[in-house]
């Protein structure tokens, strides 16, 4: 959850009045007991690593901050069914003062004809409306990918004592997350194949807790083996042990009650061939969509809205047509490359993990174990993770 932006636009205290949860420690481990690492906010001289939010609240206080602005606006709670774009024609033949739809007859402005009977008009439209964009689709504009044979089980749980970190663990049919929410309570985002995830899903609730609490303990496989440096070499401790004195592998707090439905949802890579066209660009998962396990899904929605902003307000600032391709081509020169390269890391990473294979199994403990040893790399991972730097593997 990237605070900064929404801190920018003025939505972060509506955020702050409502459910959220700072964490300040992540650990990551894998069902083998070969792969651990732990990242402490301290180790980048930070108090905190990021903030976990609720999509509800992320909602309702950016609505929150557009409804108490200044900015004019108009909500229209209708479905999109069509847009249309005209070519750019010749300006003779029309009055000094034109009419919007004289606008539209040149080439200037979208039409968009909504449910509710309204037509909009609009210099630009901004995609935002998800995976199964009606903007994307309408503006002819084509998506590459492939679906995963797994699907996500979401829900809210709670624990008898609060938590402060964030916790994933790499199962054979995929990993779960455990990030905290606020108070007792945290999310669960769990990824296992589509028969698994079905079972997931209608077992009764006692049955979930039990099994949510075994994948996060011992249930697949052993607690990693840490090791820590000692004047001999290398010693191996299992458990609950002290890593240079400093860090320990700990299990994560126990789910003593389910406190939302179960959610499910099928996974899938995709990504726009193009960002924009003539009056349109898309932003979020409009123009990709990426495998949960890092999180980052959201984040790199963040970060379009952040860019397109930037190049509108440049566009305005010299006075250029913000529907303009070429104006918009910056921003998708921005981000295009670097949510490339995340999709390319993300999805690696599931491939890696959707083999149980002795050698493939020590290269992954290797690279948690740089991860956690290696201090530079792990310094720019957590740099990454909290928002302050672009890939830590690119830049």
């Amino acid at each position: 959850m990237d605070g900064l932006k929404h801190a920018d636009i003025g939505a972060w205290k509506y955020i702050e009045e409502q459910r959220h949860a700072y964490f300040d420690k992540m650990q990551v481990w894998d069902y083998t007991g070969l792969g651990y690492t732990r990242y402490n906010a301290k180790d980048v001289d930070q108090d905190i690593l990021g903030c976990v939010v609720e999509n509800k609240v992320l909602q309702s206080s950016q609505l929150s901050c557009f409804q108490e602005s200044d900015l004019q606006k108009t909500i229209y709670p209708a479905r999109l069914n069509s847009m249309d774009m005209l070519p750019s024609s010749s300006l003779t033949g029309l009055g000094e003062v034109p009419s919007t739809t004289d606008l539209f007859m040149r080439g200037r402005l979208a039409k968009l004809e909504l449910s509710d009977g309204n037509n909009v008009y609009a210099k630009l439209v901004v995609g935002a409306d998800g995976s199964k964009s009606r903007v994307r689709e309408l503006a002819g504009i084509k998506t590459t990918g492939w679906n995963y044979s797994q699907n996500a089980i979401i829900c809210t749980v709670e624990h008898s004592v609060e938590n402060f970190t964030a916790w994933q663990r790499f199962l054979p049919n995929g990993p779960i997350a455990l990030l905290p929410i606020g108070d007792k309570f945290s999310n669960i985002v769990w990824t296992m194949d589509p028969t698994e995830a079905s079972d997931r899903k209608t077992m009764s609730e006692d049955d979930f807790i039990k099994a949510v609490n075994d994948a996060l303990d011992y249930g697949y496989g052993p607690h990693p083996e840490t090791t820590t440096s000692s004047p001999g070499g290398l010693s191996w401790l299992t458990g609950d042990v002290t890593i240079s004195g400093k860090e320990r592998f700990e299990t994560p707090p126990k789910v003593v009650k389910l406190s939302s439905e179960r959610m499910m949802f099928p996974l899938s890579l995709k990504h726009a061939k193009d960002y924009v066209s003539k009056r349109v660009a898309l932003v979020g998962d409009s123009a990709h969509t990426v495998h949960p396990l890092a999180g980052q899904g959201v984040n790199l929605g963040f970060a379009d809205a952040s860019a397109l902003s930037k190049a509108i307000a440049e566009g305005i600032a010299l006075g250029t047509d913000i529907g303009e391709t070429n104006l918009l081509k910056r921003y998708e020169a921005e981000r295009k490359p670097a949510n490339i390269a995340m999709m390319a890391v993300l999805d690696g990473i599931q491939k890696m993990y959707a083999v149980n294979f002795g050698p493939l199994n020590a290269f992954r403990a290797a690279a948690f174990h740089g991860a956690h040893y290696i201090s530079p790399l792990k310094k720019r991972i957590i740099s990454y993770a909290s928002g302050d730097q672009s890939l830590p593997l690119f830049s």
